[in-house]
This record gives C-alpha cells, sequence and structure tokens, in this order.
C-alpha cells in the first residue's frame, strides 16, 4: 500500500528532470543520523536512528536510496521489470540525499530524549520515511526508523556471523489461493513484535549493556546512554506501519501512545480492537481510507476519548512519504504522489499535529500544545474524523 515509483524517468516534455529536495528539519536540533544493525539472524533488528546532533560544518549527508539493490527492489514491488526499472530509478533519485548529519556526533541531554519507534508501509525501507523521522528528530527526539524484515519492506537483508555476507530478503506478495487476511495478520505481528525488541534495544543501551552496532563500529551505541527518556515512548508508523503501531500498544505497555498515518487497518484482527490500551492519534489522507477501515478507528476513538481522527485535505497516500517531494509532473502523473496541497505544508500538519498529541500524552515540557487545535481537526487543510471518498456498497 505505500506505491512506490518506476516510471519511465529523465527528461520529458511531460516531466522534466526527476530530482528530490527533502526538507531539513525546522526544531531547534541539527539533526544526525545512523544505520543500525544488531545481531545476525533475521531475529535481529535493522534501523535507521535520527536523533539531535552538535553542529557540524560541512557534514556528509546520508544517501536517501542507501544502496542499489533498493531500486531493484521498488522495482519488483511496483511490478516493473527489474532490468530496465532499476537503472533508470537508480539514474534518477540514486544520488539524493537526506539533509541531515550522517553519523553526527550526538547531542547528550541529562533530562533524556522522547522515543519514537517508526514502521514503514508496504513496499518501502527505513530510509522512506525521512522527511518525518528528521523533522521530529529537530523537535527533540531520538526516531528509530525499523526496516521489517516480514517480507514487507520492498527488501532488506541481514549479515550472518561470516565476515563479508549478506542475505537478502526480498518482497513476498500474498500466495495464490491465499487469503490475504492470514498472511498480513501473521506480518502485523511480527512487525509489531520487531518495534517491542526495538524498545527493548535502547533498554539495554539505556541500562549499560553493551550493544554492538555491526554496521557501523565507528557509531558506538552507548553514546546514547544517559539521554534517553524510556517513560516518554511513542510508535508510529504509515499505512502497514499505522496498523502496526495501534497492534504494538497491545504488546508493549512502554508505548505510551501511537501516531498512525493513514492506517491500512485491514489485517488487525477484531478481537484485538478492546485491548488497545492506550490513545491513538489517526492522521488520515483524503484520498485513501474506506469506511471499514475508518469504522474500525472509530471503534478506538468510542471507547478511548484521547484517541483523534483528523484528516489532512488534498492530500493522497504517499502525502505522507517522501516520495511526495519528488519533482517532476510524469512521475506524478503516473504514481500519484501527490496531492492538491503542497507537501511541505503537508508535512508541517502533519508533524504539528503529532507533536501536540505527544506532548499531552508523554506529558513533554514543551510548547507543542500551540498545536492542539489540529487535534481536533481545526485548522487550514485539515478537518476532524475522516472523508468517505469510496463507497463500500
Amino acid at each position: 500500500l505505500t506505491l512506490c515509483p518506476c516510471p519511465r524517468l529523465g527528461r520529458g516534455s511531460m516531466g522534466g528532470t526527476q530530482s528530490l529536495a527533502l526538507p531539513p528539519g525546522k526544531g531547534p536540533h541539527p539533526v544526525g543520523c545512523t544505520d543500525v544493525m544488531v545481531g545476525h539472524t533475521r531475529q535481529g533488528l535493522f534501523l535507521r536512528l535520527f536523533y539531535p546532533c552538535l553542529p557540524r560544518a560541512g557534514a556528509e549527508q546520508p544517501l536517501w536510496i542507501p544502496r542499489y539493490e533498493y531500486c531493484a527492489g521498488l522495482a519488483d514491488f511496483a511490478l516493473r521489470s527489474r532490468r530496465w526499472c532499476a537503472p533508470l530509478l537508480s539514474v534518477a533519485i540514486g544520488s539524493c540525499r537526506v539533509p541531515v548529519s550522517w553519523k553526527g556526533p550526538f547531542k547528550p541531554c541529562c533530562s533524556g530524549y522522547p522515543l519514537i519507534i517508526f514502521s514503514h508501509g508496504l513496499g518501502a525501507f527505513r530510509t522512506l520515511y525521512s522527511s518525518v523521522c528528521s523533522e521530529l528528530a529537530s523537535w527533540g527526539f531520538v526516531v528509530a526508523a525499523l526496516e521489517h524484515r516480514d517480507h514487507s519492506a520492498s527488501v532488506t537483508y541481514f549479515c550472518p556471523a561470516e565476515a563479508g555476507r549478506e542475505e537478502w530478503i526480498p518482497y513476498h506478495r500474498v500466495p495464490q489461493g491465499q487469503k490475504e487476511f492470514y498472511f498480513r495478520n501473521k506480518q502485523v505481528h511480527q512487525r509489531a513484535e520487531e518495534c517491542v525488541r526495538a524498545l527493548q534495544l535502547f533498554k539495554d543501551i539505556s541500562s549499560g549493556k553493551s550493544v554492538p552496532n555491526i554496521l557501523h563500529q565507528d557509531f558506538d551505541l552507548s553514546v546514547l546512554k544517559g539521554s534517553i527518556d524510556l517513560t516518554k515512548v511513542a510508535v508510529m508508523g504509515h499505512s502497514f506501519g499505522g496498523v502496526t503501531a495501534v497492534l504494538a500498544l497491545v504488546k508493549e505497555p512502554g508505548f505510551s501512545c501511537a501516531v498512525a498515518l493513514d492506517a491500512w487497518m485491514f489485517p488487525l484482527e477484531n478481537k484485538l480492537y478492546p485491548e488497545v490500551p492506550k490513545p491513538v492519534l489517526f492522521i488520515n489522507t483524503e484520498k485513501f481510507q474506506t469506511p471499514e477501515s475508518v469504522a474500525k478507528m472509530k471503534r478506538l476513538s468510542s471507547r478511548n476519548s484521547q484517541t483523534k481522527i483528523i484528516t489532512i485535505l488534498g492530500s493522497v497516500h504517499q502525502s505522507q512519504t517522501d516520495f511526495t517531494f519528488l519533482t517532476g509532473k510524469l512521475l506524478n502523473r503516473i504514481f500519484n504522489t501527490k496531492g492538491t496541497l503542497d507537501p511541505y505544508k503537508g508535512l508541517d500538519i502533519t508533524s504539528r499535529a503529532a507533536l501536540a498529541f505527544l506532548q499531552r500524552h508523554l506529558h513533554l515540557q514543551e510548547d507543542f500544545d500551540q498545536w492542539d487545535k489540529l487535534l481536533e481537526g481545526i485548522g487550514e487543510s485539515v478537518v476532524p474524523e475522516a472523508p468517505f471518498c469510496r463507497s463500500n456498497l
């Protein structure tokens, strides 16, 4: 449900050059970023970490698409020829960078930063939400963007203990003859377990356990010790990641709340709805949700007055991913990566609503409550609840 682009790219009368300009965070902190892989099996964890860092002149910025294999994975997910599509994607967007400091020096915080575990959508991977993750980090959060190993990422990998080896995990479609619900339900449980394990990773680091990062030994995770407040932890995600965040609340009492961006509610079994114990902020786009999905959100809001549902007008499902910042009309026409709302405004609404909600439920001493009206759906381009754009009749 996170359809990724694989267009006929390049210069053309319709599109002009494809390019990506991700916005830097607007908060008071410069943002650093590194990749973290823990463990040598697929039961380990893989994530991209965004965090407040010390300013550093001339800092290297990380690639948005981290390696060529991800271009091939996007081609496969989009049902395009890997032979043609992967090189085109690589040429078009392979050199784009994220405006953060790669392995920048972590900025210690004696009171502890709140923590957000972020779950990606179907066919995505850890870097495709860099704009929202770096925005939140710039306001003083540590954000761990997972790359799930349940075959829902367009591709991912782990590093077995033998030096230099990598084992790749491809995207899996629903097998023929299998009901989609059972296939996706198993995945959403694995994804939520990975969110729980990610929280445990930060508990281990905070308790002083040595946790080697097998990808980047030069970024020592022990620098985080004493700087993360484990009483202030939220889980967040987009689409398949949105419902993953809701399920993670059921599995892990350490999560205080969830922010679900255009959640795809389909894979969650009905018996779990009464067990969701904490508030959820559902931030929907205008063009994605079905009445069935919204009805499931309303089951949660009817049980918990702190659960909120808002909709951003003029937005489409891709508006909450980095793809919305891709320029080039051809790409947007084929893949519907942009709504009518300016993508920068969309990011502002999403991040400000999330910050207001997180202040309220993580008990932060910030001024994010200045955006509280957004939680009631009051403001430009935002409405309360969810408009139905498709009938289920």
